[in-house]
């Protein structure tokens, strides 16, 4: 299913470049947006997790410099008969992870140091576990080209705006009223590709996946209200200047008051702890 929306997104993306191009460059417009969206997609398949990592100055870390972390991802990685993913750690205080790669042979997660501090081990082992749930069901490769593509519509908005109305004579320049309307909408586009792409179902079922690697669904629970009372009191910039990669998280670090919550793709927290709670009460996971 993963593999269809996937496809579905970039035939997409592709098909808004080319209107693009052809609106602000006629039919040779149209082609250098076709390329140009055919050399994005090759590069979100192939290299968008390096690109999310490198935004959050992700570091990759071992069993000698972050044991905790490492043998917790190995133990679970171990009991969900997942390959090992590499590991980084992420110099922030806000409290998050996610998990991102194209597939489970070439997936990686990454933790803040705020969650680390914040996480008692029990329940540092219930987040990882989530995010290796995503890991098991293949989220992680639409999540993450959602995430370059996003910032790619973005990039086109504001070419937008600098070339709208750049024709090569008078009436071309009077040929292109809509690039100030079409900046407006592309940001709010590029918000609603994900939230169609991206469905919040998927974060309930990483968390009933991660509880049961973890085998403690209590604590998966426990250390969701931890995050996000630290998620609110503590900002996450990075997060803020990348609003796009907000739903590869395990909480949305998104300002509440900002246009950044369009890229809100969580449910409610409250939801998602009831849900565990009930888990770890009944043996079973509530539809």
């Amino acid at each position: 299913m993963n593999w269809i929306k996937t496809t579905i997104l970039m035939a997409a993306i592709t098909a808004l470049f080319m209107s693009v191009g052809h609106l602000l460059g006629g039919q040779q417009g149209m082609m250098i947006a076709l390329l140009f969206a055919l050399a994005m997609n090759f590069f979100s398949y192939w290299f968008s997790d390096k690109l999310v990592l490198r935004m959050y100055r992700a570091q990759e870390v071992d069993d000698s410099i972050a044991p905790q972390l490492y043998r917790i991802v190995h133990d679970l990685a171990m009991r969900a008969r997942l390959p090992m993913p590499r590991v980084y750690l992420i110099d922030e205080s806000a409290p998050n992870a996610f998990a991102t790669g194209r597939n489970p042979h070439h997936a990686a997660v990454a933790a803040t140091t705020g969650l680390m501090r914040m996480l008692t081990d029990r329940e540092l082992r219930g987040v990882m576990a989530h995010e290796l749930a995503h890991i098991q069901h293949r989220d992680i490769l639409i999540s993450t080209i959602c995430a370059t593509m996003a910032g790619a519509i973005s990039a086109l908005a504001n070419f937008a705006m600098f070339f709208g109305g750049r024709g090569r004579d008078e009436q071309e320049r009077s040929g292109h009223p809509f690039a100030g309307i079409m900046v407006a909408i592309l940001a709010p586009l590029a918000a609603a590709l994900i939230q169609m792409a991206i469905s919040r179902a998927r974060e309930f079922e990483a968390d009933r996946g991660g509880a049961e690697i973890c085998a403690d669904p209590q604590a998966l629970a426990t250390a969701l209200d931890k995050i996000h009372r630290g998620a609110m009191n503590i900002p996450f910039d990075t997060a803020q200047s990348h609003p796009e990669t907000a739903q590869m998280m395990i909480m949305n670090p998104l300002s509440g008051n900002s246009i950044s919550r369009l890229f809100a793709t969580h449910p409610a927290t409250e939801a998602r702890i009831e849900k565990l709670m009930e888990m770890a009460r009944t043996g079973r996971y509530p539809a």
